[in-house]
């Protein structure tokens, strides 16, 4: 998974003061085709078979596409591309990756036949990463750690240095409540991303967060400040890291509940309007919009 940019060059730019640098890139494929940039997914084509992203930063990408039927098909994306980008794909008869589309199309319906549907892929190709990601993903969800860990176990030995292995491994030890493995799983998927590792980010921003409100979420306590700060350093890489994925959107509010909640009220500010410039037309822009409205009436009532 190649980097957006690298974390030393972002510093602590915001994606407002780098939107002047976003390109718009329209991806043309096949209907309802999945979208990703770098292993982030960015959405579905329309009807038209277009979706279209305009918060594609500076540098050489990859662009993943895959639907339903077809073999799905990894292209760059050229520092000096921008507009319409078409990516072909082929129809396909491979009985692993046509077993691997019905487990994605089952895991947001029906989490057994995903897992039948998962294994089954990998009956046909026991190298299938995709499969084993999935089957570890839906385990997961489905509340089964043990079977989950194996999935990961499994999917290891086909693929060593996999980043997504490891971060699944950290949020089920996160879900299970072992912090230090969760952790440590958590920063060897950021190591072999080579620090582009946005789900691993927010996985740590949760769990310091979660930290924070385990000791009460006061923030004048040392020890919670601490743990909101490492949260907020967390949540702040995922949030640029992501781009304007439609992930972000929960990550920005995150970062700024957690700046309120610290008394960084003009950082919070900071954290909405960036979200609202690069997501003007979301659904939570309007809540938003009142959050920085209530945050200027608070400073105002402070005298700053």
């Amino acid at each position: 998974m190649a980097a957006l940019i690298s974390i030393a060059v972002l510093g602590g730019v915001s994606l407002a003061q780098r939107a002047v640098q976003f390109r718009t890139v329209t991806i043309i494929s096949e209907t309802s085709a999945s979208v990703w940039i770098d292993g982030v997914r960015y959405g579905t084509t329309d009807e038209s078979g277009r979706l279209t992203i305009r918060s594609v930063s500076p540098g050489r990408h990859a662009v993943r596409v895959r639907a339903d039927g077809f073999a799905e098909v990894t292209k760059p994306l050229l520092p000096a591309q921008k507009g319409d980008f078409p990516v072909k794909l082929s129809k396909t008869t491979n009985a692993a990756e046509l077993a691997f589309q019905e487990g994605e199309r089952q895991s947001v319906i029906d989490r057994q036949k995903a897992e039948e549907a998962y294994r089954k892929a990998i009956r046909s190709d026991p190298r299938s990463v995709a499969a084993y990601v999935g089957l570890a993903r839906v385990l997961s969800e489905g509340g089964d750690f043990e079977g989950a860990l194996k999935a990961v176990a499994e999917l290891k030995k086909v693929s060593p240095t996999n980043a997504e292995a490891f971060v699944i491994e950290g949020r089920i030890y996160k879900d299970i409540d072992d912090e230090n493995r969760s952790i440590a799983a958590f920063k060897r998927a950021i190591a072999l991303g080579k620090g582009f590792q946005p789900e691993a980010y927010t996985g740590l921003g949760l769990l310091f967060k979660e930290n924070a409100e385990g000791l009460g979420g006061d923030a004048s306590d040392p020890a919670t400040a601490a743990a909101y700060n490492e949260s907020i350093k967390n949540f702040s890489i995922a949030v640029r890291q992501l781009s304007g994925a439609p992930d972000a959107i929960v990550v920005f509010q995150l970062l700024g509940l957690i700046q309120e909640r610290q008394g960084k009220l003009k950082e919070a500010i900071a954290t909405y309007e960036d979200f609202l410039k690069v997501f003007p037309d979301v659904s939570e822009a309007e809540a938003v919009r009142s959050f920085i409205v209530q945050i200027k009436k608070q400073l105002a009532e402070q005298g700053q």
